[in-house]
């Protein structure tokens, strides 16, 4: 049986499309401004609270449940291809993870391109990490990254850029529909072209170019982690839905990690759409697969379900 929510973020992407194809002149704060209706799909999800704060000099908003622990953070990076999206987009998509987790989330009002281009986005995350850590009392291992999209792959190279810089590795990442793949190079950008209502080759190849500017390396660990050593990276949880032209990068991930020795999971939702975890609240699906989410962080970060 259909998902009966799954229609809704059908007709959210393809009112965006639509709007890009009527007026190709569209500005970037135009498309911006769509793009912050992202979360018109996702249910409140009561009991959580919202702060805006700054974590290691970067701006951005707590999530806070009702009933958490404490000692526990949930570090998420939003998606929108580095250009689009913001703390504001995904403040109720990651406060059903954090209410489902019982710990609190902080989402990072990063840098964005164009103007800002790589590595500012990932040296955004990696100092909200290091200030969670020595200013705000979070433990490596009671910490995980969390991410959509261009924030999956940022869950993914903040634990790359973490490591370089000597930082101990925080217990987990859960990356949902991760965009790491710059080259774009899956077979699912042609065999999925005519389910996945958003996303395209040229789509993800044009917000690479936005992303890593006139002098940037599509073989950059931190920008494309494919290219990066995968080795003694933490638990990694990978969920993505089987429609989306991304999903190859997704398979391609598991497969390096796996091949690395990582503890690595991936879970592909039958008919879904790219981070159909929007739905929250109005897709059992989306409820199922953040539900399943939530039990696997919770036993890496040793919280105790009441």
């Amino acid at each position: 049986m259909a998902d009966t929510g799954s229609q809704m973020l059908k007709d959210l992407y393809a009112g965006w499309i639509a709007a890009n194809e009527a007026d190709p002149e569209r500005t970037l704060d135009a498309i911006r401004a769509d793009f912050e209706h992202w979360g018109d799909v996702t249910t409140e999800p009561g009991q959580v609270d919202y702060i805006e704060g700054t974590v290691g000099g970067v701006p951005g908003l707590w999530a806070i449940p009702k009933r958490q622990d404490n000692a526990c953070v949930l570090l998420c990076a939003h998606g929108g291809g580095y250009v689009l999206g913001s703390m504001y987009s995904h403040r109720k998509l990651y406060g059903h993870l954090a209410k489902a987790v019982g710990c609190k989330a902080f989402i990072p009002d990063y840098r964005r391109a164009p103007e800002h281009v790589h590595p500012a986005q990932v040296s955004d995350v990696v100092a909200v990490y290091a200030g969670l850590l020595a200013d705000h009392g979070a433990t490596a291992e009671r910490t995980a990254f969390v991410g959509d999209s261009a924030g999956g792959a940022l869950a993914i190279s903040g634990l790359l850029a973490a490591r370089e810089q000597g930082l101990a590795l925080p217990a987990a990442a859960y990356a949902m529909a991760p965009y790491l793949d710059l080259e774009a190079r899956g077979a699912t950008y042609e065999t999925n072209a005519e389910v996945d209502i958003l996303g395209s080759r040229d789509a993800t190849l044009a917000f690479v170019d936005i992303f890593l500017g006139p002098d940037g390396n599509r073989h950059d660990p931190l920008a494309s982690p494919l290219h990066a050593d995968l080795a003694g990276l933490p638990p990694i949880l990978v969920q993505t839905g089987a429609d989306d032209v991304l999903l190859d990068d997704s398979r391609a991930f598991y497969e390096r990690a796996t091949n690395a020795g990582n503890d690595v999971a991936l879970k592909i939702w039958p008919d879904m759409q790219h981070v159909f975890q929007f739905l929250a609240g109005n897709s059992a699906v989306a409820d199922t697969a953040i539900a399943e989410a939530a039990v696997w962080l919770r036993e890496k970060l040793g919280i105790v379900a009441k």
